[in-house]
């Protein structure tokens, strides 16, 4: 978008939310490439994404301003409201997602859980790779939720695809550009929006939770 005439940068995206978009961005391609030859690294690299999500979901709901899901996840009314503007030239001052920003980010939460949740139970087809669950199924069982986690697969790139031709829809089209805030946290908007922000407290809890339940779930709950 054309900055406002004062050229005013304000905190919009904090820390934790910035570290996890990267991290995921960065574990999700290191996870396509290691599936065929490092089986190992890959399922490390899931369960750290498992760790990930879990405290994005904690942050949407524990963090402070544009994190929260309440400031962004919005009803229909509002996304057909929204949706009457995306043609228009004119820049985006939403500060945060906006109502269909809100519903990749949803998508995006619930596919990833669908992928690792079925790699946790997932057996190949010589039975010689297997998620921490999958004794808890039978081979056949294990062979069905393996093609299914491959076939989300599919779905979480057409989900990336997306995002990415959103991304530079908004940059060329509408002129708003949303990969620098991404990076520095900061974006150019007429006002401060005035996101507060999350006591340090919160985010200790948040990476200890999430850390635990991906550590336990990597053992599968065997202690």
């Amino acid at each position: 978008m054309a900055e406002p005439a004062s050229g005013a940068r304000y905190k919009l995206w904090d820390g934790p939310v910035r570290l996890v978009h990267w991290l995921l961005v960065g574990l999700l391609a290191f996870s396509w490439w290691a599936s065929e030859d490092h089986l190992n690294w890959h399922r490390w690299s899931g369960y750290t994404i498992i760790g990930l999500v879990l405290f994005r979901l904690w942050w949407g709901f524990a963090g402070g301003g544009a994190a929260r899901f309440a400031s962004f996840v919005k009803g229909p009314r509002a996304i057909l409201a929204h949706l009457r503007t995306v043609g228009r030239r004119d820049g985006s001052d939403v500060p945060g997602h906006n109502p269909i920003g809100a519903l990749s980010v949803l998508a995006f939460l619930a596919v990833l859980l669908v992928q690792v949740g079925t790699g946790l139970f997932a057996v190949d087809i010589d039975a010689f790779e297997a998620g921490p669950f999958s004794d808890r199924v039978s081979f056949e069982v294990g062979r069905q939720i393996a093609e299914i986690h491959e076939l989300n697969f599919r779905i979480l790139q057409g989900l990336v695809v997306l995002h990415v031709v959103a991304v530079l829809y908004y940059l060329v089209w509408k002129r708003t550009d949303l990969i620098l805030p991404m990076i520095t946290g900061k974006r150019a908007l007429p006002s401060d929006p005035g996101l507060a922000g999350a006591p340090w407290w919160r985010l200790i809890l948040g990476v200890a939770l999430a850390g635990a339940i991906a550590w336990a779930l990597s053992k599968g709950f065997r202690f």
